[in-house]
């Protein structure tokens, strides 16, 4: 016996209840960027060196040369606070996308050996080179994180069937060590390669070239930005390959396209910053428990709330051991190892 149900009889949302949540969501954008505003005002105004509001206000609106404090801000902390906020961004975004084209709740853009090119491009340049200045090994540390990335994602994409997300994962997973034991064995070859990257290595967005930052902000930001429409897509790739390929998706295309993307700003973020972890690890979980698994939304709050990361870690790093401080890159491992141990534990993403 079958039984038929009317249309009428069919439960309809009302339009309130089917706005409220994107109206909410919107509203928690809205917020973030407000937040992001306050906190970098915050981050130009506190360091080892105090600086008034009103000495912020004037160095960023009425700038007087004259004056220190007002220089401090122009010079240093204006371009550390840009810089944070350019890197949490696209770290975040770039996390976000790994985990949805990877289908693996713990994959960050480490997976793909950007960190560890980009580190071993730089020991070589200055070892074998005698490079000795930032502005001369910097340039090769994006060459360097690309190279590795895209030899991952050969590897990963040969034979039968194309790129798939074990094989990425194995595939950067087997690189990235290779290049670190490379890397290592250079350092303990020499004392003066180590010292001369050793603070790069740490991860900072303190004293970093805001020329470089410039020149790269292209390759590091627009690439997050079409990351943003890809969020649809990226719902699709989630239920499943065969559901996607039913639904016209071309899945190795999409892959191939979005670990580009994330590849192209992770390798300019690295460049800049350093290996900076567990942003994107941390910050696409984080937001989903606030909004939900739609990328749609996890992609834009990850940006904005990636930069607020990033820029609460610095400043955390200046204060708590005045008058030094500690590197960002230290701050957020500090936080996110943690983190990485309960998201490992979880059932859920153990299955």
């Amino acid at each position: 016996m079958s039984i038929s149900i009317s249309p009428s009889e069919i439960p309809r949302l009302s339009i309130r209840e089917r706005w409220l949540p994107h109206i909410s969501r919107g509203a928690g954008l809205v917020i973030g960027a407000g937040l992001l505003l306050v906190v970098a005002l915050i981050s130009i105004r506190l360091g080892t060196h105090g600086i008034s509001t009103s000495d912020v206000w004037n160095g960023l609106f009425h700038y007087d040369p004259t004056s220190y404090n007002q220089t401090l801000v122009r010079t240093m902390r204006l371009p550390r606070t840009v810089i944070a906020v350019g890197i949490g961004c696209s770290m975040a975004v770039a996390g976000a996308v790994m985990q949805g084209v990877t289908r693996n709740p713990l994959a960050d853009p480490s997976i793909i050996g950007v960190s560890s090119g980009s580190s071993f491009a730089i020991v070589v340049v200055v070892y074998y080179g005698h490079r000795t200045s930032a502005a001369e090994y910097l340039p090769f540390a994006f060459l360097g994180g690309v190279l590795a990335a895209f030899t991952v994602m050969a590897i990963g994409a040969a034979g039968k069937g194309g790129m798939s997300p074990v094989r990425l994962a194995l595939a950067g997973i087997v690189i990235s060590a290779l290049l670190s034991s490379w890397t290592s064995a250079l350092l303990l070859l020499d004392q003066s390669t180590y010292e001369l990257v050793r603070y790069w290595f740490a991860g900072s967005v303190a004293y970093r070239d805001i020329n470089l930052f410039w020149q790269l902000s292209p390759i590091l930001l627009v690439p997050a930005v079409l990351c943003l429409a890809m969020g649809h897509h990226l719902n699709i790739l989630g239920m499943g390959e065969e559901m996607a390929q039913s639904l016209g998706m071309r899945t190795g295309r999409l892959r191939l396209f979005a670990t580009s993307l994330v590849v192209l700003m992770t390798a300019a973020a690295v460049a800049i910053a350093g290996p900076i972890s567990y942003i994107g690890l941390a910050i696409p979980h984080m937001v989903r428990s606030v909004v939900g698994p739609d990328y749609r939304w996890v992609l834009p709050y990850s940006m904005i709330y990636g930069a607020i990361f990033l820029l609460l870690s610095d400043i955390l790093g200046r204060i708590v051991m005045r008058p030094g401080e500690i590197e960002v890159g230290i701050v957020t491992a500090l936080f996110g190892a943690p983190f990485l141990i309960y998201l490992a534990r979880k059932r859920s993403l153990a299955g």
